[in-house]
């Protein structure tokens, strides 16, 4: 293994692969920390790398897609190899000049991969802050010569936001600076001088509070710590001295068993005092109840890398979403050529691959992290001949996983449980109605797709003004909800710019429709998603995931299409003939589209609903849906509209208690953040209990008091300071830009009473070490699926700038003083101090007499404001910029979920 690793630092040159051109010849090498790949020459220069941990998978051979479409190459197969990384699954083929190099890579890969996969929490976090701290020293050393003068200096203090008189930066310098070479730091001097510049004034008057006023805790003074503040049980003397060993710098210290501010802020920044439960790590809640009392991690048209039209489909994002936890996956099946069934979007322009190639990474990456089962969704839309090919791979390849025959249930009214069910696939399908004899070898049932929703609204007795009205307003509400989005997600321009792309075609699509009247107004809705293939152009511009090679195959074939799907869409009927090998394998999880909520009183439907249509549901019949989803599963699916892969709010359907609330993994932003929060708590297994009050009985989840009898939790929510903020991630001017000033929110997300924000006062020109020490307080009727979501802005005069977040669900925050590191940044931080009371009875009562003097109180809880939507006034939002001290009186701003109301106008 040490060999491969001086091979690949020394670099290899390799042919890099790419889809419509000739490979590239570049010298790959792994950087000197093993933390990632890098390549020169290339125009991305400092961001032409593949970091280690964000590799999927190493495949051998010329199994890639690019591969298949190089075919003609004659590239010998021990020479080539494939890395998938990403969220979305980008691949990077490389071509070796002879197989031992490419065996030293693969090789070497897989170890580095294997080391990051076995090495625990305090492990990995020790070495991510050490790379680091090398990785800022080496960006800071401008001339390569390992050395920084005072100048450098005091550029990297620009960047990391640090606004410290010069003459202090001189000063600390010169303390670090120690051997003969005077006047420069080497890397040794600068992580002595990073120490001191590092120091925590929070944390050292924290220890100074339990130790009596010496620079050091004793064991005793340790364990007092650890069980008044950070509210830990059994506390043993053992326990506390393994701390000393673990964390103090000075061996003098651990020879004295105390630990110093050293050690003590070593202690503090570890996993041991982050924000999350160290226990939901691991699964933790009880397994043995039926399917329908969980929550489960659902994905929607899996395949997809992109939009939905014209992205890459590739079963790589099996593989991902499963080891991600997602339990439920989708999978689109259509005829494809030869007679073997294809999976893609149909009427759309993605790319095609084959079922079998999917059902065997299903097999292979199904049970890698968990053994909980997995729900296998199928859209069937092939002949009979080849769901008899689907239904032959499935047994042949699943085997005893599709096997449920063991499986007991002890009442036949009641879904089996994750655990009865462990290592177990349930295909969720169609099945052929009892009505039939068991020996009819097919039969007839009602055929639905997820791209119904655009075929019922064309075809609701319109006109076709009024369809392109329709739909033109269903995008412009979609338009506007993705912008609001951009606040937090800066990288989904493309979101708009492929709607907008859409929204533009539209006016041409829908008046070349007008003409081609043969194909009536069924054609002429299902032709809209072929037809915006016609506006390529504009949208090429937006789809960052589509390659030049695939704009000229689909040109020359989009003709051909369009009029083949036409003639084949005018014939097309509302039932489908289903074959009984396929409609066999379904046994819990019988498919059943929805137009309503309807319960028939038998066990093993799944009803589906497309997202504005279980809108409806909810808000008509809330606690009605909360009945059924108590006996049965709920599916719920993003609207056809969505073509962008854009994600609506699951907050309105998982607080009804639907289970499988489908999102397309592959969009990265707000909602994946909240879906990973959710299901985080229970061990990532893809399976969450729901709350006892959802299981049995009902309740109103839009009441403004929804569970009387129960105590509610007050959160009360110290935000001390904050630690290597960095600068907002689509900052112009870059690390140049200026010093960041930086502001903490904090959101409350759960039922629409407890949906709540409030915010610390700005802190100007200080992003390394800002201090706020502001109290927030928030009231929660539902802790049970409350979500806490803590988010970073950099105050702008003209608005704010998104500097990072971290989401948690509220049962997994632990009390005491914490830190709350934000997502995607290795040494940024909140900390923060955290204590949950219980409390009963109306929140009037809580406010106390406070509340009797204090007519604005800034405990002003959710529930006293009802439904009532707050938005604060463009003077309240400048004033609230620009002063330096919190306002006072501030009111807690209420949402009832900002995409919630954005949606509801949309949607009636």
């Amino acid at each position: 293994v040490e060999r491969c690793m001086s091979v690949m630092q020394s670099g290899t040159q390799m042919v890099k692969l790419k889809s419509g051109t000739k490979g590239l010849v570049r010298l790959f090498y792994l950087d000197e920390h093993r933390t990632c790949i890098r390549w020169r020459p290339s125009r991305k220069s400092e961001k032409a790398k593949i970091v280690i941990d964000s590799i999927y998978k190493v495949t051998e051979g010329r199994q890639s897609e690019i591969f298949h479409r190089h075919a003609e190459g004659n590239f010998d197969p021990s020479c080539c190899f494939t890395i998938y990384h990403g969220t979305h699954m980008e691949s990077l083929d490389l071509i070796t000049s002879n197989p031992e190099e490419a065996r030293t890579w693969i090789t070497g890969l897989k170890y580095l991969m294997a080391g990051i996969s076995d090495e625990d929490s305090l492990a990995k976090r020790q070495r991510t802050h050490d790379q680091w701290v090398k990785q800022t020293f080496e960006e800071a050393d401008k001339n390569g010569d390992g050395l920084l003068n005072i100048e450098e200096i005091h550029q990297l203090m620009h960047k990391l936001n640090v606004n410290l008189p010069r003459r202090k930066v001189r000063q600390m310098f010169q303390e670090a600076d120690t051997d003969e070479n005077q006047g420069t730091l080497n890397f040794e001097e600068f992580s002595v001088f990073y120490k001191m510049m590092s120091l925590r004034r929070d944390l050292y008057l924290l220890l100074l509070s339990y130790s009596d006023k010496k620079d050091h805790l004793t064991v005793e003074e340790l364990a007092q710590f650890l069980k008044v503040e950070q509210k830990m049980n059994n506390v043993t003397p053992e326990y506390c001295l393994d701390i000393i060993q673990k964390f103090e710098v000075s061996e003098e210290n651990k020879k004295q068993n105390v630990l110093g501010i050293e050690g003590f802020t070593n202690f503090m920044r570890s996993p041991a005092c982050d924000i999350f439960n160290p226990l939901h790590c691991e699964v933790h809640q009880d397994m043995d109840q039926p399917l329908c009392n969980y929550f489960i991690a659902s994905s929607h048209n899996t395949y997809l890398t992109g939009d939905q039209l014209l992205s890459q489909s590739r079963v790589e994002m099996y593989a991902r979403v499963l080891q991600d936890g997602c339990r439920c996956i989708e999978v689109d099946c259509w005829d494809g050529p030869d007679g073997e069934p294809v999976v893609h979007h149909g009427y759309t322009f993605t790319s095609k691959i084959l079922f079998r190639d999917v059902a065997e990474t299903i097999n292979k990456y199904a049970f890698i992290k968990n053994e909980f089962p997995v729900i296998l969704s199928i859209e069937n839309h092939c002949s009979i001949q080849q769901q008899q090919k689907i239904a032959q791979y499935l047994k042949e390849i699943l085997a005893d996983k599709l096997d449920l025959s063991s499986v007991t249930t002890g009442d036949s009214r009641q879904l089996p449980s994750p655990q009865n069910l462990k290592g177990k696939i349930l295909v969720k399908g169609k099945k052929l109605p009892y009505s039939l004899g068991a020996d009819a070898e097919e039969g007839e049932v009602s055929d639905e797709d997820s791209a119904d929703e655009i075929e019922d609204d064309c075809n609701n007795g319109a006109t076709e003004h009024q369809v392109e009205s329709f739909i033109r307003t269903k995008l412009e509400s979609l338009i506007k909800e993705s912008q609001i989005r951009d606040k937090e997600d800066p990288d989904s321009f493309t979101v708009r710019a492929l709607l907008k792309a859409t929204h533009e075609g539209l006016n041409v699509n829908l008046k070349q429709n007008l003409d081609t009247k043969e194909g009536g107004k069924k054609s002429h809705s299902r032709s809209l998603m072929g037809n915006f293939g016609k506006h390529k152009k504009a949208v090429k511009a937006a789809s960052k995931y589509q390659s030049a090679s695939d704009d000229e195959e689909h040109q020359q074939n989009s003709s051909g299409k369009e009029t083949g799907q036409l003639h084949r869409l005018g014939r097309r009927r509302k039932t489908v003939k289903l074959c009984r090998a396929l409609s066999d394998l379904v046994v819990y999880t019988n498919s059943v589209a929805a137009q309503d909520i309807v319960d028939d009183g038998s066990t093993g439907n799944v009803l589906s609903f497309s997202e504005t249509r279980a809108h409806q549901a909810v808000q008509q019949k809330a606690e009605q849906f909360m009945l059924y989803n108590q006996k049965q599963l709920t599916r719920v699916y993003p609207s056809a509209y969505r073509i962008d892969s854009s994600n609506f709010n699951p907050l309105p359907y998982w607080n009804v208690g639907c289970q499988l609330v489908a999102l397309n993994y592959q969009s990265e932003g707000r909602v994946m953040q909240l879906n990973e929060a959710k299901f985080r708590v229970n061990g990532n297994c893809g399976y969450v209990l729901k709350p006892q009050q959802m299981c049995k009985g009902t309740f109103n989840p839009y009441s403004s008091d929804p569970l009387p009898a129960s105590p509610k939790k007050q959160l009360i929510l110290k935000i001390i300071s904050g630690q290597q903020l960095p600068k907002p991630p689509d900052s112009m001017l870059g690390d140049r830009g200026e010093i960041i000033d930086p502001f903490v929110e904090v959101e409350i997300i759960g039922l629409p009473v407890d949906c709540c924000k409030d915010q610390t006062r700005v802190v100007d020109d200080n992003g390394f070490n800002p201090v706020w020490e502001e109290t927030l307080t928030f009231t929660i009727h539902m802790p049970e699926i409350a979500l806490v979501r803590f988010l970073v802005w950099d105050h702008d005069p003209i608005g704010r700038d998104f500097v990072g977040q971290r989401t948690l669900a509220f049962s997994s925050l632990v009390p005491g003083y914490r830190h709350v590191y934000l997502e995607g940044l290795t040494e940024a931080s909140i900390f923060v101090h955290i204590t949950i009371n219980e409390i009963y009875g109306k929140n009037k009562q809580l406010i106390g007499l406070r509340g009797l003097f204090n007519k604005n109180p800034k405990h002003n809880s959710a529930e006293t404001s009802g439904h009532y939507v707050r938005k604060r006034s463009i003077g309240d939002r400048i004033l609230r910029r620009t002063a330096s001290a919190p306002a006072k009186g501030r009111k807690k701003s209420k949402m009832g979920f900002l995409e919630a109301t954005e949606m509801k106008d949309s949607a009636s």
